[in-house]
């Protein structure tokens, strides 16, 4: 293939073929020490199943490192999933470390922060995931429970090392989520042991564990554009609603842009 102007995409909409709808959605990665072949160095990662949910809903996903400078690249996407991952640091909500708080990577809470706050400015579709929602929460000036085991008194939303538990949720009636998702309960894959304890300005909690814990956000302004963040892991599971109700809202953005 000869690649030429005409069959590159280089914007939200602008320079794109108008043969090609599908929205470009963007997915925040780790840098992390990694061993392929006979290779162990850093690398640049995500697990596939973000980019496979992103492109089976019809996106074209596009890996965001956690660069300085990264959310420039908000301006070409239609959507932006953050995904799931390592401790945000607890200076940035103003607490100390507990002592099982870690994986802390402060050039990804710097770049995720950076793709938030651009994201909101201009009105991105926005779906957060596990630690996404944790970083769209303490965006906004919210706070964060550091270990829920010592506050619900279990393991189950973090069952097993290395992979993922099942619990149930309940959603908001008449909540964006519920347009989605539906309301009532159903069970959702899970593996994280910090979450919400503070709401961040203008987020609404949608739905919730048995336990009281917080599992998932909106925004509270009815001007916004998608804004929606869940605690579980939809990239794991079977329902694949999230990622298309994504990629509804990107590509009404990319055609509104066009």
């Amino acid at each position: 293939m000869v690649v030429t102007t005409e069959t590159v995409a280089v914007g939200r909409g602008s320079g794109r073929s108008s043969a090609d709808t599908r929205p470009v959605i963007g997915i925040s990665t780790y840098s992390e020490q990694a061993k392929w072949g006979s290779w162990d160095t850093r690398a640049l990662l995500v697990p596939r199943r973000y980019a496979d949910q992103v492109a089976a809903a019809g996106g074209i996903p596009v890996l965001l490192p956690p660069f300085p400078g990264i959310e420039q690249a908000t301006r070409r996407l239609d959507g932006l999933v953050l995904a799931g991952g390592g401790d945000i640091d607890p200076a940035e909500f103003g607490a100390q470390p507990h002592p099982r708080t870690g994986a802390v990577r402060p050039d990804r809470d710097a770049a995720e922060f950076a793709l938030v706050t651009a994201a909101l400015a201009s009105g991105l579709p926005l779906l957060g995931i596990c630690r996404g929602l944790q970083v769209l929460n303490v965006a906004l000036g919210g706070t964060l429970h550091q270990h829920l085991p010592e506050l619900v008194g279990h393991e189950e939303h973090s069952p097993l090392p290395g992979g993922y538990g099942s619990h149930q949720v309940r959603v908001a009636p008449g909540s964006r989520l519920a347009g989605v998702l539906g309301d009532g309960r159903f069970a959702v894959p899970t593996h994280h042991h910090q979450a919400i304890d503070r709401l961040g300005r203008d987020l609404v909690a949608t739905a919730w564990t048995d336990d009281g814990v917080i599992e998932a956000v909106e925004s509270g302004r009815e001007d916004d554009a998608f804004l929606l963040a869940v605690q579980w892991h939809p990239e794991a599971g079977d329902d694949p609603r999230l990622f298309h109700a994504l990629i509804a809202a990107a590509k009404s953005l990319a055609g509104a842009a066009a």
